[in-house]
């Protein structure tokens, strides 16, 4: 039972798999948005240019109608005529393919941004499949379309009729009006028909885009299975991250043993903690920690130092402080650097006794001037 609901498609789809379908050409789109675009700007360019188009048409059929018997036998002079015959209607009909072209690639993109793809311009078998084609056309999507196409001849015929009602007197008045008077009125009527008719499509257009956006989505839905294993690709698995992450700490714990015979002293707890540091003399210059650990590794720090004749110095509570408060190549806090100096002055007077050149140093202070909050 768990088995089958994890295979149920009920998890939102993931960022990355949102990516790889705009990669692959899925996106969501309406149609409709795209073809009512194109029809109101359309009717909207008719209403920018139609005065000046309907003029320019009259001069045309004139200039047409009016050949002379040269122009009409002699085929040069025909195609000059037909040349400055169509002239008056180049410029209002080329504003009008301008703004029909901004309006198709616009509105097509208004749902679901613009998106160029590769893979959905290759060709594809299974789009040339007859069973695909039925399932196509007998499944949700084709009944969505059909209910659509439905709705549109409701929406145009209804927006039709109440217009040709409402506008029948002007269209009967154009019988009795003269040239170029009727050719006027008849352009500013089609083109308010048109602006209206087609945009009662946007009725459809409030319908079909939140229902394309939502099929999309609904069509990347994801299993839960699913998300685990893109997790695991992206992120990579539990097993190799944590293999990872041992063999960091083994490569850092390598490193950081190899530091400690350059260390000045290695300061213990003295058998839980152990902290190496280095400290190289220069004007400003802070202790460094080269080396720390707990238990078994600080084990092993001592180990090494004493291999090495790192001296060692016994100060629990500023051990654990370094600890706890720094990590590996840190400089030791500023609140620290009275203790840490008492500590390396110790260190620099055992070195001069052991040498010969100096007095045995007296036992290094058990109270070391550490600040309440550094006390772990």
């Amino acid at each position: 039972m768990a088995e089958s609901s994890d295979q149920e498609r009920t998890e939102e789809p993931t960022a990355k798999r949102l990516e790889d379908a705009r990669q692959k050409g899925q996106v969501a789109r309406s149609r409709e948005m795209g073809t009512a675009a194109v029809l109101i700007t359309s009717a909207v360019g008719f209403l920018i240019v139609g005065d000046e188009l309907a003029i320019g048409l009259m001069q045309v059929m004139h200039s047409l109608f009016s050949l002379n018997r040269d122009q009409a036998f002699d085929t040069t002079k025909m195609t000059e005529a037909w040349a400055i015959a169509f002239e008056p209607i180049v410029w209002p009909l080329s504003i009008l393919f301008i703004l029909v072209l901004i309006a198709s690639f616009i509105g097509n993109i208004l749902l679901g941004g613009f998106n160029f793809s590769m893979q959905a311009a290759q060709p594809k078998w299974s789009k040339m499949s007859p069973l695909a084609g039925f399932k196509r056309m007998f499944g949700l999507n084709g009944l969505v379309e059909l209910i659509k196409s439905i709705l549109k001849v409701l929406v145009v015929s209804l927006s039709t009729y109440f217009l040709l009602d409402a506008f029948f007197i002007d269209i009967i008045r154009l019988s009795i009006e003269r040239t170029p008077l009727n050719m006027i009125d008849a352009a500013e009527i089609f083109i308010w028909l048109s602006l209206i008719i087609v945009s009662s499509l946007m009725v459809i257009v409030v319908v079909d885009a939140p229902y394309q956006k939502w099929n999309h989505m609904k069509q990347l839905r994801m299993t839960k299975q699913e998300i685990k294993d893109e997790h695991k690709n992206t992120e990579g698995s539990p097993e190799v991250k944590g293999r990872i992450r041992r063999l960091q700490m083994e490569m850092s714990q390598r490193r950081m043993m190899q530091q400690i015979p350059e260390a000045d002293v290695v300061v213990t707890n003295p058998t839980h903690f152990s902290v190496a540091l280095k400290y190289d003399g220069g004007d400003g210059a802070a202790p460094i920690v080269v080396a720390k650990g707990a238990d078994e590794v600080a084990r092993q720090i001592r180990k090494i130092a004493n291999a090495h004749e790192v001296p060692l110095v016994e100060a629990p509570m500023l051990a654990r402080a370094i600890y706890y408060t720094t990590e590996l190549d840190d400089p030791i806090p500023e609140q620290l650097f009275v203790a840490v100096a008492q500590v390396l002055a110790y260190v620099y007077q055992l070195k001069k006794f052991k040498a010969g050149k100096g007095k045995r140093p007296n036992k290094l202070a058990s109270n070391l001037p550490i600040p309440p909050n550094f006390r772990y």
